[in-house]
């Protein structure tokens, strides 16, 4: 020991070297600066020299995303200590793998003709070498393959030999190295900023390339070789990816979006208008709310997304970013016309073709049965009571599955039908509905809605239980088809969807209430109360554009059922369908556990015989 009772460099070296030959993981700060990551034993290890400036660096962010890395200062004081350090860990692994390589990452010199006035954007033109060892070069061939498959900024990338005058790191020359420059394309022509999106694409693909290349490390080891070569990728939540998840976390649950966009008043908004003559526009009342959107925001863009090192989850974090930026605009622009806006922004727009199909919908539905009854006149109906005796016993079939599975239903006047919010499922104290819709309701609320709450909050990080970003279009379209797995989506309930459908385009098309409620009445053979229920929910705030994602949602699961695949990365947590491949590699990675429960109407017969017909292709025709 020091005389200050640190270790000394022997010292570290000889500890750190004990830790990662007994299987452990290891994360310190080197001595001289920099750190070492060691997420589990692996038969390589990236090291990158970081130069002493403020400047992006493709080099320095792949080398801190990859499982096992060594980053230290180009520094003499650092680099003798260093390269003892990469030397141990080479003989540790090696000896206990039977196999190592090291892989060096550095940035290339912006290129002569990178001037301030180019339109042209700069060539991706990458440097690869490898020591004089038939694993080396192996590995190095593998990751030429693998850089010449990508394309960056609609380029193919051009593969060069790295200069021989330029050195490796010094270590043993029977070390099996390889070296990968990277060019600099991000940074902004003529200065030293650099182009976000650019650099995030390079390092994501370069990362990407490499574990390819590293793979084959891995093969030769006596490690069993991995499935697919993502599975390298780091499985471990370091600290930064738990504190930008919780800080985003903190930020999401200091408000309740639907909550505080919705009507408190539905019921009586609705005798009101009934009993006035229906031809004056409804008035709803709000919640005030219980959050300064402009204070939360700036605690949003506090968080440091950067500090993640991991670009999968980097992303996954920013989109979260974005979309909780997009909700507390809408709590400002509350009650005004800039809350259509933002929530387009949000939802997006209603295509021509969703709009098509709804009216097709409702068109057949009306030739079959021209004077639908309200599913509230009907004869056969039951009340909140009991909805939450049927909602308590289907949470205590889940309870029984998953402990953690501790849902909070109430009955509460504040609200209209079913709500999920979190881990609560609300109730309102007016709800009448036939007795055959309670169980297919409780599939798409418990059984979609909560069930993935619960199944995301056991994975490790909490975005994945509140959802990731874009998440509720499949969420309701799994919610719905949910309802017709389990026999119950009847022609009323399609009626509805398509019907929302109209409302919604009529809206973002600047329909004003009265407008779309007569169009739903006259022109598609809505009845009164069901229409002005679905507009007060369009024009919920200023208009809410959420309720065409039902019937959208829906198409979605029946495409992803005709072209073969499974619903399973679905009951993972709150995701979107364009993070099913993001799903896979962090299931691929040990990020992502297998789902904890899944959907109980699973189990039904009639479920499974209709998920077998949705496989075969279904229309929403078929649905009728």
């Amino acid at each position: 020991m020091s005389e200050r009772g640190a270790p000394t460099e022997a010292e570290f070296i000889q500890d750190l070297s004990a830790r990662i030959a007994a299987g452990k993981s290891v994360r310190r700060k080197l001595p001289a600066g920099g750190r070492i990551h060691v997420d589990r034993p692996l038969p390589f290890v990236v090291v990158h020299r970081r130069r002493r400036t403020r400047s992006a660096s493709a080099a320095l962010g792949v080398a801190s995303a990859s499982p096992v890395y060594a980053i230290w200062p180009m520094k003499a004081e650092g680099d003798a200590f260093a390269y003892d350090l990469v030397e141990a860990l080479s003989q540790t692994l090696d000896r206990s793998l039977g196999a190592f390589l090291v892989a060096e990452l550095y940035d290339l010199p912006v290129p002569e003709t990178d001037k301030a006035d180019s339109a042209a954007p700069t060539p991706y033109r990458f440097q690869v070498g490898a020591s004089d060892h038939p694993e080396a070069r192996r590995a190095a061939q593998a990751l030429r393959t693998a850089l010449e498959k990508l394309e960056l900024e609609r380029q193919t990338p051009r593969i060069d030999p790295r200069p021989e005058h330029q050195d490796l790191i010094a270590l043993p020359a029977d070390t099996p190295r390889i070296s990968l420059g990277i060019p600099r394309t991000y940074r902004t022509p003529g200065g030293e900023g650099v182009f976000p999106g650019v650099l995030h694409d390079l390092q994501t693909g370069v990362l990407d390339a490499l574990l390819h290349a590293l793979c084959g490390v891995v093969a030769a080891s006596d490690l069993p070789t991995p499935k697919h070569y993502r599975a390298l990728g780091r499985r471990g939540f370091i600290r930064a990816a738990r504190h930008v998840d919780g800080q985003l976390a903190d930020v999401a649950s200091g408000f309740d979006f639907l909550l505080s966009v919705s009507p408190i008043n539905t019921a009586q908004a609705w005798e009101t208008f009934r009993d006035g003559g229906r031809d004056h526009e409804p008035v709803f009342h709000y919640r005030p709310l219980t959050v300064d959107a402009s204070r939360e925001k700036r605690a949003l863009y506090a968080i440091d997304v950067d500090g993640v090192e991991d670009p999968v989850l980097e992303t996954l974090f920013r989109e979260k970013q974005q979309e909780i930026d997009l909700q507390l605009t809408m709590l400002q622009s509350r009650q005004t016309p800039r809350f259509r806006d933002a929530s387009v922004m949000l939802y997006g727009r209603v295509r021509d073709r969703l709009a098509e199909q709804a009216a097709a919908v409702l068109a057949s539905l009306n030739a079959r049965d021209p004077a639908p009854t309200d599913e509230e006149d009907a004869p056969d109906t039951v009340d909140c009571h009991a909805v939450r005796d049927a909602a308590t016993a289907l949470v205590a079939c889940y309870r029984k599955r998953l402990d953690d599975f501790k849902a909070d239903i109430s009955l509460r006047d504040d609200v209209t039908g079913l709500m999920v919010s979190g881990p609560r499922l609300m109730i309102s104290r007016h709800t009448q509905m036939r007795a055959t819709r309670v169980d297919p309701l409780l599939q798409h609320e418990v059984s979609i809605h909560l069930l993935t709450y619960f199944t995301g909050k056991q994975q490790g990080l909490q975005i994945f239980r509140s959802g990731l970003a874009g998440y509720e279009g499949i969420q309701e379209g799994l919610g719905v088809f949910a309802e017709f797995a389990v026999d119950g989506l009847t022609r009323e309930r399609m009626r509805l969807l398509a019907a929302r459908v109209i409302a919604v385009r009529a809206m973002i098309d600047g329909a004003g209430f009265l407008e779309a409620w007569r169009l739903l009445t006259r022109d598609h053979g809505v009845s009164s109360r069901m229409a002005f229920h679905i507009c007060a929910r369009a024009y919920r705030s200023g208009g809410l554009a959420k309720d065409y994602i039902y019937l959208q949602g829906l198409l979605d699961v029946l495409d992803w059922l005709a072209s073969g695949r499974s619903l399973t990365p679905f009951w993972s947590g709150k995701i979107a369908m364009a993070h099913v491949p993001v799903i896979d590699e962090l299931h691929e990675r040990g990020f992502l556990r297998p789902a904890a429960v899944t959907p109980e109407f699973l189990d039904r017969d009639q479920a499974r015989a209709n998920l077998d017909r949705a496989a075969g292709g279904l229309t929403l025709a078929d649905l009728l």
